[in-house]
């Protein structure tokens, strides 16, 4: 359970019966998806959270943690600890149903990440170029944007969408932890 005022939040990890309610928080993050691939989520999207990994890590460095709000499930959070560097958190996908966005629970989410990586000192992120909501999400929380990169030939252990356009790095660099 975490503090979110006037909300009963649980953050977990997921499990097999997770399936069907993380299908319907792709569905509903449809936005995102149209922003990082030009399409919709497939089906075989979910899967892939638990397999896909960038160069150099392993199955260990996974962190996958579910936001249930009142029971229902409204977000997530997929990152690998010790990338791109030791000590440091790269995180993959984060998506907030957008019935549940704008109450604090990104924040929130966010915060539950860092503590279950032990408050790593920096922090990686991608957000599609000129998605200005994650763009504004990430500034909110302190990371610092780079300027968009051209659409990668590949993406991790995985192949781009085909309209799938280039990425803003973000980074968060935290003094006194780690």
């Amino acid at each position: 359970m975490i503090d979110v005022p006037g909300e009963r939040v649980v953050v977990r990890e997921p499990g097999p019966a997770d399936e069907v309610p993380l299908l319907t928080l792709f569905e509903e993050c449809e936005d995102w998806f149209v922003a990082a691939t030009g399409l919709p989520s497939g089906p075989g999207d979910v899967q892939s959270l638990f397999y896909s990994l960038p160069e150099g890590a392993g199955p260990e460095d996974k962190v996958l943690l579910v936001l249930e709000r009142d029971g229902v499930v409204a977000g997530l959070v997929d990152a690998v600890r010790d990338h791109p560097r030791p000590g440091a958190v790269s995180v993959g996908v984060f998506l907030l149903a957008p019935w549940a966005r704008g109450r604090g629970l990104g924040r929130a989410l966010a915060e539950s990440l860092l503590a279950r990586a032990g408050d790593p000192p920096l922090v990686t992120a991608t957000v599609p170029a000129g998605w200005r909501a994650g763009e504004r999400f990430l500034e909110r929380l302190g990371f610092t944007l780079h300027a968009p990169s051209p659409a990668p030939a590949e993406v991790g252990n995985r192949r781009p969408g085909p309209r799938e356009g280039g990425v803003r790095r973000a980074e968060l660099r935290r003094t006194g932890t780690g």
